[in-house]
């Protein structure tokens, strides 16, 4: 946040004043989180939908009513439902959210990676994984981040890295950033997308660390960070799957 009004003294006062800094302000988000396609869609590409539970421990809404409305979301026939979503998250203080990035992962289907360009970046480390680093870069911005700064929407073409895992090709984590230079200013978006395999046996983000940069400061931070996936359809009573319980029992 900019600093409050600042107002400096007169006289020897003066020499010692200093402006005050920009202030930081931290919020803490609980939400239902689901993907699916916009009910008349014709591209029936995955969108990323979310539903505020609580801010900084305070209860907004109840688990059920926000599944009960992503479901009403998917059914959705257009886009405004999930700028609605976003418009409430920055109701609750949250500015220059990025969403999509939980799904970057679907830009590298075949047809994806068309409007890619793509080249071999070496090795690195992952945790104890030893990874194959591939550079790419997207040729058109249809396919880019929904980024929505103040009341602006904007899609952001998008290059980064991909580390995909070198003894079976699993994706491990794929890094993205673009650029935009607006009159004076530069702003760049910034993100690294952490995977794990799901008890469902799929692919699931883990953890999404986004940052907004201007001029090379850092504006805003968010970390997204995931429970394990549940299991449901788009029905108007929402029943996850439940996993079998595997913990053998207690021996006597």
């Amino acid at each position: 946040m900019p600093p409050s009004r600042f107002r400096p003294r007169r006289g020897k006062a003066a020499v010692t004043t200093q402006a005050p800094k920009p202030r930081l302000q931290v919020r803490e988000i609980v939400s239902e989180y689901s993907v699916g396609t916009l009910k008349e869609s014709t591209s029936h590409d995955l969108f990323e939908l979310r539903q505020v539970v609580s801010v900084n421990g305070r209860k907004v809404q109840s688990s059920e009513n926000a599944r009960h409305a992503l479901s009403l979301g998917i059914r959705s026939p257009d886009d405004r439902v999930r700028k609605r979503m976003l418009e409430d998250f920055a109701k609750h203080g949250l500015v220059d959210i990025a969403t999509d990035y939980g799904l970057i992962l679907l830009a590298f289907t075949k047809r994806g990676q068309e409007n890619m360009s793509i080249a071999a970046g070496g090795e690195e480390q992952v945790g104890a994984d030893t990874a194959a680093v591939l550079t790419w870069s997207q040729k058109s911005s249809d396919a880019g981040a929904l980024v929505f700064t103040g009341k602006q929407a904007s899609r952001r073409l998008l290059q980064g890295r991909l580390l995909v895992r070198k003894s079976d090709g699993l994706p491990l984590r794929i890094e993205a950033w673009t650029e935009r230079t607006d009159g004076k200013h530069t702003s760049r978006e910034d993100a690294t997308v952490e995977y794990t395999v799901s008890a469902h046996g799929f692919l699931t983000p883990a953890s999404v660390v986004h940052r907004h940069v201007i001029d090379g400061a850092l504006i805003t931070e968010n970390l997204y960070r995931y429970e394990p996936f549940k299991m449901f359809s788009a029905d108007a009573e929402i029943k996850f799957t439940e996993l079998p319980d595997k913990t053998p029992p207690d021996k006597k």
